[in-house]
């Protein structure tokens, strides 16, 4: 009777990613990146790990490098989201 309720290991799936707005990340979305000089870069999805590649030099970042510490969230900004006016 015993180990008939035992949890299922939960297999890995890639993070939530969300950029300085609240806004989620996916794969394919298009985003300006606030470090690396990368400018625009896309979203993309290799294995369980999001990447950044820059429009402008193909340079790859991972999302890793991009988390910013005090809100744990992406530094960068979606294209065409929610982003601040500037006065």
């Amino acid at each position: 009777m015993f180990g008939l309720f035992k949890k299922k290991p939960k297999e890995p799936t890639a993070p939530k990613l969300l950029d300085l707005n609240n806004n989620p990340i996916v794969e394919g979305s298009v985003v300006r990146s606030l470090r690396y000089d990368l400018g625009e870069c896309t979203v993309e999805l290799d294995g369980l790990e999001y990447f950044y590649v820059s429009k402008s030099t193909g340079q790859r970042i991972s999302y890793v490098k991009m988390v910013d510490a005090i809100t744990e969230n992406q530094k960068v900004l979606l294209v065409g989201g929610d982003e601040p006016k500037e006065d």
